[in-house]
């Protein structure tokens, strides 16, 4: 949760909208998680959000997530009983499994062994950085991975979707854009981020909070008026 850094209030304050931010199981300060994950890690997490949003009194939601929390908030819109999605942001989202991503996160795995990134992310994960990185590297280099793909879900998501990327993301291509824009069952817009990585709200906050009150301006008036607007 907290290497989302002050982006939180920045989109709330642009939106209009609160912000429930939380860290998924295994993460940050949250209670630890199985050190070994399914592939099928992204659908189990979906399928715990409408937990999370009654616990938390949210009646009607805008799902932002980024990289695999972007993936979760696609398989969740686009499954049964998401009814009180009113949008989807997904920034640097995969949907499906690309050479590239694999090959970024071997590098960051090596760097994880030999370099600093376990130092780093020590201070966001406390005691669960050793089963949180080594949960994520080893499912998506499972064997098994290379098939994932979660296009179908996007058929089936009707609401206004904001897919972001940056085209230097070191983790994915453009192609998952284009994928996002082709596959969804309801509008799309994409914003690619010039010079930006696999973070561009952490690179860009101020454009990208803009960018995602630009694009709920009609969909938050559309739920007001239709008395959506808990």
């Amino acid at each position: 949760m907290e290497l989302w850094r002050d982006f939180p209030r920045l989109a709330a304050e642009a939106t209009g909208c609160g912000a429930l931010v939380y860290s998924r199981p295994g993460h940050g300060k949250s209670d630890p998680a199985e050190a070994r994950r399914s592939p099928r890690f992204m659908h189990e997490e979906a399928m715990l959000l409408p937990q999370v949003l009654s616990a938390a009194g949210v009646r009607n939601a805008v799902l932002v997530g980024q990289s695999d929390g972007g993936s979760i908030a696609i398989i969740h819109a686009g499954s049964p009983g998401a009814g009180n999605v009113l949008a989807v942001v997904a920034e640097a989202a995969h949907v499906f499994c690309e050479d590239k991503t694999r090959q970024a996160i071997t590098a960051a795995l090596d760097d994880y062994r030999r370099g600093t990134l376990r130092q780093r992310l020590l201070r966001y994960h406390g005691k669960n950085v050793d089963s949180v990185f080594g949960g994520w590297a080893g499912a998506w280099l499972d064997a098994g991975f290379a098939d994932w793909n979660i296009e179908a879900y996007l058929r089936r998501v009707r609401v206004p979707l904001l897919a972001i990327q940056g085209d230097a993301d070191e983790y994915g291509s453009l192609r998952q854009l284009d994928a996002i824009q082709a596959g969804s069952g309801g509008p799309v817009e994409r914003l690619v981020v010039a010079g930006a990585g696999h973070s561009p709200h952490r690179e860009q906050p101020e454009r990208i909070a803009g960018a995602i009150a630009e694009f709920l301006g009609p969909v938050l008036r559309g739920a007001r008026e239709g008395g959506r607007d808990g």
